[in-house]
């Protein structure tokens, strides 16, 4: 009996070191619930997994990101989670950054994170969350790392994309914008190298050398990073326009498809999906954009970013704290369900799934009924 008793106390000590722990609820109209089940059945969802981040009072859930098959939760205090996005099973958990430097422009490249902090670019094992590489860039970065299988590409704040060696972080060389503008997002591959700046432009230079492929000029900053999705280029501009742009003959030249005008001066990337760009507009809301022709869908006022997409249906969070459900067919809005408790989401363009958390770090996965 005693070894029972033992054994016991061993395997609740254990389960209370781990960094996330897993809600088994009895009864499904609990109040520690994020969203209640009986809502989100009448909306035909349901909750596949909802975890807790054993996080202070005093520290908040501050980011929540996906990026392959995780689900990345970082704190204010830069406490980071990593949760595989199927089951919510915790992968690892750990500081990634010292209290007070925020952790920016976190990426998946291979088998490798790779993130910004301070002037030190970091490379972590998604794994385990051990960091295998730091490197200390001495200048200051302005936006999030890009990286193809020979470069690093930094954009810093005296206006240069450096470029530097993956092996050793050795610069190889470094260009700017004719104008001297500030590089705010870059996109790299083994046969291009793409990057946007505050002035408007986005430019294409090869990628191992200086050599500019192709430019293309908004009338206002770019705004957030540009999306890639194929050969096509998403963006939006501060012009209140967003752009569709295609790269032709191997990326050597550039073709407007379109450009949507909006209603405001934009802040942010597009969301890009198989059919629609989804575009938040501040003050006004979320737009849908056909992704063919570049002709508005529909508006939803007060909406601030999508959540995902199930087939012709798009799920949006609004401002108060509510998903809207909207058909991309009949362009109409379906229904509305209450999120009060929800202050922190995600968007996820891959599937259907639904990423949702607030701040004390209690984190859900919904996923529509079929």
């Amino acid at each position: 009996m005693a070894r029972m008793l033992k054994n016991g106390f061993v395997l609740f000590a254990s389960l209370l070191v781990l960094c996330v722990v897993q809600y088994s609820f009895a009864a499904e109209g609990s109040s520690q619930w994020l969203v209640s089940p009986k809502l989100l059945e009448h909306a035909n969802l349901k909750i596949l997994w909802e975890n807790e981040l054993p996080i202070k009072k005093s520290e908040t859930l501050e980011q929540l990101l996906i990026l392959g098959d995780c689900v990345y939760a970082i704190s204010n205090r830069n406490y980071m989670v990593s949760l595989n996005k199927e089951n919510g099973n915790m992968i690892f958990g750990g500081i990634v950054a010292p209290d007070g430097l925020p952790v920016a422009g976190l990426k998946l490249y291979g088998d490798e994170l790779i993130s910004i902090v301070g002037t030190k670019l970091i490379e972590i094992d998604p794994k385990s969350g051990d960091q295998l590489k730091t490197a200390d860039v001495g200048f200051a970065i302005a936006c999030p790392a890009a990286r193809n299988s020979s470069f690093f590409y930094l954009s810093g704040t005296d206006k240069r994309l450096h470029t530097l060696r993956a092996e050793d972080k050795v610069q190889i060389f470094e260009v700017a914008a004719e104008n001297d503008s500030m590089i705010t997002s870059i996109i790299a591959h083994d046969i291009s190298v793409i990057f946007a700046t505050d002035a408007g432009n986005v430019i294409s230079i090869t990628p191992d050398r200086p050599k500019k492929l192709w430019q293309f000029d908004a009338a206002g900053g770019i705004a957030g990073p540009i999306v890639r999705d194929g050969t096509s280029l998403f963006f939006a501009s501060k012009d209140t326009n967003v752009y569709r742009v295609d790269m032709i003959g191997l990326p050597l030249k550039r073709q407007l498809v379109w450009k949507y005008q909006t209603a405001g001066v934009l802040d942010r990337e597009p969301r890009v999906t198989q059919t629609v760009v989804y575009q938040y507009v501040p003050g006004k809301g979320v737009t849908a954009i056909d992704k063919n022709n570049g002709t508005l869908m529909w508006s939803v006022p007060g909406g601030i970013d999508l959540l995902s997409e199930s087939k012709s249906r798009a799920y949006v969070i609004t401002k108060n704290s509510t998903l809207v459900a909207m058909d991309n067919l009949s362009t109409k809005k379906l229904y509305s369900v209450n999120f009060a408790e929800v202050s922190r989401h995600t968007a996820n363009i891959t599937d259907s799934k639904i990423y949702i958390a607030d701040e004390r770090g209690r984190i859900a996965c919904l996923q529509p009924v079929k």
